[in-house]
Formats: structure tokens, sequence, C-alpha cells
């Protein structure tokens, strides 16, 4: 596996690779690597034969008082990792490489990255797509792989290729999670053994809302009571939101009448997690 560190290299290496006809796959990531990362990975190699990965703390997707400066980093561990996958290279550029002084340029994309994440976490969406924009325009990949576990943020990179005419191909993961159900994630590092068994209770509380479903019921304010009710019987859970969305597009329903996805996020132990449920798919 080759590390590349500079934007003008990973072009250079891109602009090769597509000469020799080879069809990149890449997979941007934060780092701290586990299981659901590599599932990403595993995805792209079923049609890639050149694989991309960049790990880079995104500074502009985080907010003020959020995590950017503790946010989990292990480049010796993630680099073991993606060596055993077979990656071919591993883009780590820095931040100044990534964002030049005055910098000035945003993308931002509309009504998808309203509501959710985007009333808790103003100006995220902004940074996401507009990193992954330098990122697609550095590593030029025919395809890219996004986790489902960040379902408004996969809504909001298909938006954004659909809207600006990327040539790149979006892919969905599935969402991993742990053996006892919790959705992986690098921020789970930072739970104590004692707020991650109420950790737990996201996805519990999603189940009970699908099995409700299974179960005939159609109404979105149904269903959301009954995932929120099962948080909230948790002390120390704050539940921000719980919303069923339509699954394609993110709008509000009032109905469950085609595919769907009940999310929902909640602060534990002081550490904010996300989860979500497709239901009707």
């Amino acid at each position: 596996m080759k590390v590349i560190r500079k934007v003008k290299e990973m072009q250079e290496v891109s602009d090769r690779l597509r000469r020799e006809g080879k069809k990149i796959g890449f997979v941007p990531t934060m780092g701290y690597l586990h299981e659901g990362h590599l599932s990403l990975m595993r995805k792209a190699k079923e049609s890639c034969n050149s694989i991309v990965v960049s790990i880079f703390v995104n500074p502009t997707q985080f907010g003020p008082g959020e995590d950017f400066e503790r946010y989990p980093r292990d480049e010796e561990g993630d680099r073991a990792k993606l060596e055993a996958e077979g990656v071919d290279f591993l883009f780590i550029p820095e931040r100044e490489e990534m964002y030049l002084p005055g910098y000035q340029t945003h993308v931002e994309v509309g009504e998808v990255s309203k509501g959710l994440c985007g009333d808790f976490r103003p100006g995220h969406f902004r940074g996401v797509a507009t990193v992954v924009t330098k990122l697609f325009n550095i590593v030029k990949p025919h395809l890219a792989v996004f986790g489902e576990k960040d379902y408004q943020q996969l809504l909001v990179i298909k938006r954004m290729v659909k809207d600006l005419n990327l040539d790149i191909e979006i892919i969905l993961g599935i969402l991993i999670r742990e053996e006892d159900g919790i959705a992986m994630s690098s921020r789970n590092a930072y739970l104590s053994p004692e707020n991650r068994e109420k950790g737990l209770m996201l996805s519990r509380s999603l189940v009970k809302g699908r099995i409700s479903f299974e179960s005939g019921e159609r109404r979105a304010s149904v269903l959301c009571k009954t995932v929120k009710d099962s948080l909230e019987s948790v002390a120390g859970i704050s539940v921000q939101y719980v919303e069923v969305r339509d699954a394609e597009t993110l709008e509000k329903i009032e109905a469950v009448d085609r595919p769907a996805v009940i999310a929902l996020a909640a602060i534990v132990g002081g550490v904010r997690l996300i989860d979500n449920i497709i239901v009707g798919r």
C-alpha cells in the first residue's frame, strides 16, 4: 500500500490509474477505522481494481464545542488494517493541503441537509459536502462507497453528485453493528462501560419501531412515539430527535406507504450517537 500526503501527487496517481484503464474505488474516512469502514472497502473491491482510502479529520464539519481536537486518531493502527484489507493507496493530507490560506469556497446542499442532524449541527453538512467534493476532485474515483449509518450524509452526497453532474457512482454500504447491536462508530470509544450499555437502547428502540411497523402500524407519529418512549425509559439518555422520513428524499411523511427511515440522535454520557433503521423496503 502506498501512502500519499500531497494533493498533487494523489491527482497524478489517479490520472495514471485512469490512463491504465483501472477502475478507482474510493472510501473517504476520518480514520480510527472499525469493521464498518472496512466493509465499505470490501464493497468497493467488488467492482473496482484500484482502491483508495482517505483519512482526514475535516475541521469544517465540526461546530464550536464539538470534538474536533479530541476525535480519536490512530494512524499506525489504521495503516495496519488497510494493509490487511489489500487497499492500494492511502491518502492522508494535512489540513494546509486541503484548505489553502484564504480558502473561501463551500458546497451547500439544500433541503436534504435540513432537519435531523442538520438542525443540531449547523454547518456540518456544508463542511461534509465541501470536503467530499474536494476529495472527489483529488482522487478522481469512478465509484465511492458511503455507509448507511450516516444516512442523512449519504443522501446529501447522492444529491450533490446528481445536482453537480459528477461522473461518480455512489454505492451504499450497509450499517454494521457490534454483536450486541450497537451501531459501529469511532465515537463509541468515548463511552464508559456503563454508558455503552445505555447506548444499546438506540438499536433496541429502533427494533421496537420496526416490530410495530411489521405488526401493521403505519402512522409515523406512532412509530416515533414507540421509539422515543423506549429511549426515554432509560435514565441518562437525552433524545435529540426521533423521526420517520422518506428513505429516498428524507421528506417528512405522515404514513409509511413507501420505504422509510426511522432515524434518531441521542446524547449518552455526553456522547452524541446516531442510528437508524429502514422499514418498508
